[in-house]
């Protein structure tokens, strides 16, 4: 591909460093493939702008890093190397949901695959392996519905309801005060000196909705 590439340029009476035709060249792949996966899948239908910018940075400084020290010959140990530090990083102050997290070992996966694949004898696989990821991604996000299992923190207090034969019937009060397709519930807390106790009552949805506690306490 970097000889295809060369003459094309000579015939233009275009010259330019092979190093830096071979790396203008992956990183075009590589952007290409991220701002597919990133900002035409992810994006449209999470909408978080914060995620937006680290994946596409986080891309970008991988590729970098991985093509600029590749030429040490260190290939094949060096990516598991690299895959292996930044794959543990963690926020500190916000937690990452795990479809977040799926993306951003995609992002990685990309930089490394298109900075070190040697692309002059293996250029179909690493397009291959890029297109099956771009369709694996399409079709889980396009086609995957599966219903989420999301839950509300309840301070509830019928307390009269928390005997198991009477659970059916505490399930229906909370359909009906809440709204929600509720199907089981789970009981944390008994407060006898109250009168209250704390549920979690669980829901399908087709989104992963944020807990959010609700407080059912006349008092």
């Amino acid at each position: 591909m970097e000889e295809i590439s060369s003459i094309l340029l000579e015939k233009l009476g275009i010259y330019i460093n092979s190093d830096l035709l071979d790396f203008t060249f992956r990183y075009i792949i590589n952007l290409i493939v991220a701002f597919i996966i990133i900002r035409v899948f992810y994006y449209p239908k999470h909408k978080n702008k914060d995620f937006l910018f680290t994946f596409f940075l986080f891309n970008t400084v991988i590729f970098l890093i991985c093509f600029l020290l590749g030429s040490l010959k260190l290939k094949e140990g060096f990516a598991l190397g690299m895959f292996a530090i930044f794959s543990i990083l963690r926020y500190r102050t916000v937690s990452i949901p795990i479809r977040e997290m799926g993306y951003f070992f995609v992002c990685i996966t990309i930089g490394l695959l298109n900075s070190l694949v040697d692309i002059n004898n293996s250029w179909h696989i690493v397009l291959v392996a890029n297109t099956l990821l771009i369709i694996v991604i399409y079709i889980l996000e396009r086609t995957h519905k599966l219903a989420h299992e999301n839950y509300k923190e309840i301070l509830y207090e019928r307390i009269d309801l928390i005997k198991p034969e009477k659970r059916e019937e505490m399930i229906a009060d909370l359909k009906e005060r809440t709204g929600l397709p509720i199907h089981r519930i789970e009981i944390n807390r008994i407060d006898f000196l109250k009168d209250v106790t704390r549920i979690k009552a669980f829901y399908l949805s087709e989104r992963n909705e944020t807990n959010a506690a609700v407080d059912n306490d006349d008092d």
